[in-house]
C-alpha cells in the first residue's frame, strides 16, 4: 500500500495563473495571496486576516442558497474583484495545503475545511449519510465538491498535520471517519463497519472506517475537530 507523505508546512513561491501565494506559520498558518486582478479568488468572509485597502471584494454567487441555508452550509461567499494582496487564516492549529486541480478534474473536501479557491473552480456540496449517524447520533454530514472548469488552486485547512496518500487503481486504504480531509473525484469512498466483542459485561461494539479506493489522492489529518452540522 502507498505510504502517506507529509505535506509541506510552508510554501514560499506558489504560483497559479494570475495568483502568487505563500503559506507561512507553523502553529496557526497564514495564506498570503498576491492577485493580478484577472483571476478572482473566493473564500468565506470570516477567514480574512488582512488586506490592501485598495483591494475590492464582493459576493461570489452560489447556486441553491435556500438549500444551503437549511443544510447549515455557508450561504454567502466573498470574492476578490481587483488586484492586490490579502491574507487568510482559520482560528485553528493545523496546516494550510494547496491543491492544484487541472481542468476537467474534481475534488471532494470535508465540510468546514475549505479556505479559498480560484474562480475557475465551481463549488457545490453533497450529503454523505451513514458514518456520522453511527459516530455522533446524526443523519450524515456534508462534503464540498470543487470542479475545475480550468486549471486552478484549492487551499484547504487541515487540523494537526496533513498527509497525502496517492492510491494506484484498485488500491485501498481504511481511514478513521474523522481523519480524512479530501479525496480526488476519481477516488471512491465506502463505509466499513466491524462488529467487535468488547469483553466488558459481555457486550459488543462497532468499529467504523471509511475505505477509499484509487486511483487518486486522499488527504489524512492527524487531529479532528467535529464542527456542528445540520444533523
Amino acid at each position: 500500500m502507498a505510504r502517506p507523505v507529509l505535506h509541506r508546512t510552508s510554501v514560499t513561491d506558489g504560483q497559479s495563473a494570475g495568483v502568487g501565494y505563500r503559506i507561512e506559520g507553523e502553529l496557526v498558518p497564514m495564506l498570503h495571496l498576491n492577485l493580478n486582478g484577472q483571476v478572482p479568488v473566493y473564500f468565506e468572509h470570516h477567514v480574512v486576516l488582512w488586506k490592501d485597502p485598495q483591494l475590492m471584494i464582493g459576493m461570489h454567487p452560489l447556486r441553491g442558497a435556500g438549500r444551503r441555508m437549511l443544510a447549515g452550509m455557508p450561504v454567502f461567499i466573498t470574492e476578490t474583484k481587483t488586484a492586490g494582496e490579502l491574507a487568510l487564516s482559520r482560528d485553528d492549529a493545523g496546516q494550510i495545503i494547496p491543491m492544484h486541480l487541472p481542468a476537467g478534474t474534481s475534488m471532494y473536501v470535508r465540510e468546514h475545511q475549505f479556505l479559498a479557491a480560484t474562480g475557475s473552480l465551481a463549488y457545490t456540496y453533497e450529503r454523505v449519510r451513514g458514518v456520522s449517524n453511527l459516530l455522533f447520533g446524526g443523519n450524515g454530514f456534508f462534503v464540498d465538491r470543487f470542479d475545475a472548469q480550468e486549471d486552478g488552486v484549492l487551499w484547504l485547512h487541515g487540523y494537526g498535520n496533513v498527509f497525502d496518500v496517492a492510491l494506484a487503481p484498485g488500491e485501498s486504504i481504511d481511514v478513521e471517519p474523522g481523519g480524512w480531509i479530501y479525496r480526488d473525484g476519481s477516488v471512491s469512498m465506502n463505509q466499513q463497519v466491524y462488529g467487535l466483542k468488547t469483553g466488558l459485561l459481555g457486550g459488543s461494539g462497532q468499529l467504523v472506517f471509511n475505505r477509499f479506493t484509487g486511483p487518486g489522492r486522499v488527504g489524512i489529518q492527524t487531529m479532528y475537530v467535529h464542527a456542528p452540522t445540520a444533523s
